[in-house]
This record gives C-alpha cells, structure tokens and sequence, in this order.
C-alpha cells in the first residue's frame, strides 16, 4: 500500500498493522535485550583488562573492537526503529519526553561520575548521550520521504571519511565527529556518523511496515520462555546499563582484596 493511502486513511492501516505489532515489538524488545547482554559481556572483559586478568592486546584487538561497535550500532539502529514505531507521523509529546527526561539524566550521570573515576578519559559524548540527541533529530525525519531518509543516512555515515579538522579536536565540539583526533574517552559515540545508523533504522522500519506482504511475512510472538526472557531484559534495557559496570567494577575490588589476602 502506498503511503499516500495509508495517510488518507489512517484507521484501514492501523486496523492491518495491528495483528503484527505485537510481533515487531517482541522482535526489538529481544534485539535490544541481546545487545545489552554484550554490552555486559564486553565491560566484564574491559574489567578484567583494568584489573590485570588479560592483555590489552585481547581487549582492544580487532574483533573486539568490531564487536562492540556493532552493539553501538544496534543500539542507535534500534532508537530509529523505536521512533518509528512509537510515533510515526503522530509525536506522542509526553511519553517521549518523560523518556528523553530519563536519558538526559542518566547521561549527565554518566559523565559526573566517569569525571570522578576516570578524569583522563571520562565519558563526554556517549553511547547515552548519542542516543538522546538522535532521539530528538530523529523526529524530524519521521514524516520525510523514505528516499530523503536513506539518502540523509548514507550522508551522515559518509562524511566522516571525507572531513575531519583538528578544529573539532576540543570536547565542546568533538562530539560532532569531525575531530581529527577527538579527546580520549571511554566511551565515545558521536553523531557523525553514528546518528546515521539511528536514519537507517527510520528509514528501514517505515519501508517494512508500509508493505503489507511484508508485515504479514514478520514472525509471530511466541511464548517461548527465551523469548519472553530475552524480551524482559530488552525492556529492562537502562536500568541495567546503568547499574551493570558499578556492580562489576565492585565485584572485581573485592575479589582482588579477598584473592590478595
């Protein structure tokens, strides 16, 4: 169905979209619960390198380093595909700002608390901090055509290989992602090119739910105890990221202390 039905008749599609909606939400519901279970698995990993239980050469070595830029990828694909969606071509205004509110919040967090810990390489623009402003840029895209979607995203995606300038390099304006070399920071996600990934996800969601052959082909919801495990810990998703790294992190002090007596 074409979109310009669907907008002349906004019922007809919600009443075809309906009986898959379930689907698609357990479908990302699992996908981010996926990606937060490698997220902590890759800090467990970065913790034993801090504390001297495997070489940085482990660590840091390539498919690492692939590894846990795919989680990123997922994770700001997955913020296009949550837009989508939630809120389409009709911004439901409260339920996003109360979300936006608590990703503000736990970024800051993010930040004051890695300042105290780590001052040398604290996290100013992460994974968090990405994922809020690709929230809110995001919604500008929603109504667009799907062709400016795509085309804005390969843009985004391309332009850091072809400009970078060491007058981005202070952290006021690294965060764009142009720096050539950006400040140090455990975690850095910038917009360029990462908020490219947040347009695929737009650009990908609103191709497939505006094709009823497509919408019918999803899997359906099953009732699987993985799946509906796996679909808690998505849903799960902050409060989780949040409180992992501390719990690890101290898990590891008072294992080293108890070993070294």
């Amino acid at each position: 169905m074409s979109a310009a039905i669907e907008d002349m008749n906004p019922a007809a599609t919600a009443a075809q979209t309906r009986p898959t909606s379930t689907a698609r939400y357990v479908f990302v519901d699992v996908w981010r619960g996926l990606a937060i279970i490698g997220v902590v698995a890759y800090h467990f990993g970065w913790d034993l390198n801090f504390f001297g239980f495997i070489p940085s050469s482990a660590m840091f070595s390539g498919p690492v380093t692939a590894f846990a830029r795919i989680l990123a990828g997922s994770f700001m694909f997955l913020v296009g595909v949550s837009l989508v969606l939630a809120h389409d071509r009709n911004i439901h205004w409260r339920k996003f700002l109360k979300r936006l509110a608590k990703l503000v919040v736990a970024a800051v967090a993010i930040s004051l608390i890695t300042y105290f810990l780590f001052p040398e390489g604290f996290i100013y623009f992460g994974i968090l901090h990405s994922i809020a402003v690709a929230s809110v840029l995001g919604l500008a895209f929603l109504p667009l055509p799907i062709t400016i979607v795509f085309g804005a995203s390969f843009t985004m995606l391309a332009a850091p290989f072809f400009f970078e300038t060491s007058a981005f390099d202070t952290r006021l304006l690294a965060w764009i992602g142009f720096a050539a070399e950006p400040p140090m920071a455990n975690d850095f996600v910038p917009v360029f090119p990462w908020f490219g990934v947040t347009l695929a996800g737009i650009g990908c969601t609103r191709f497939l739910i505006s094709r009823r052959p497509m919408r019918d082909a999803l899997p359906k919801a099953t009732g699987s105890s993985l799946v509906r495990g796996l679909a808690w810990v998505g849903q799960q998703t902050l409060p989780i990221y949040l409180l992992h790294q501390p719990l690890l992190f101290a898990g590891f002090v008072v294992f080293t202390r108890l070993a070294a007596n």
